[in-house]
């Protein structure tokens, strides 16, 4: 894939989820740290993905496709520093790069409806 910035911060952002996901798996937290897992780096795999769509709808199915499942991150980081599972210290910065990656994917797909209403 050529230079793709929002792929190549959704990449690093799925290494420290799963850095994330050992430290939670070693203190014994299973179910959550599982969910955090499958969202975080199905956002990455997403993108990729669309990166081969056959058309700018598929492209966009795909992009929607990552940005729910960026939210869906969000959702399980905020929990799990609720319930201080999570020190807010320390994945205070995980959770803004989620917040950074779910703003890049809102304005591609903002921009990718209003190309294809113009076709």
């Amino acid at each position: 894939m050529k230079e793709n910035i929002v792929y190549e911060k959704a990449f690093e952002f799925a290494i420290n989820i799963i850095k994330t996901y050992k430290y939670l798996y070693e203190n014994k937290e299973y179910v959550l740290s599982k969910q955090l897992l499958k969202s975080g780096t199905s956002i990455g795999a997403n993108i990729k993905e669309s990166g081969q769509a056959q058309s700018k709808k598929d492209f966009l199915s795909k992009i929607n496709i990552a940005l729910k499942e960026a939210s869906e991150t969000e959702y399980w980081l905020e929990l799990l520093i609720v319930t201080k599972y999570l020190n807010e210290e320390n994945h205070f910065e995980l959770l803004n790069k989620c917040k950074e990656i779910i703003k890049l994917l809102s304005s591609i797909v903002k921009s990718t409806k209003k190309a294809i209403e113009m076709e």
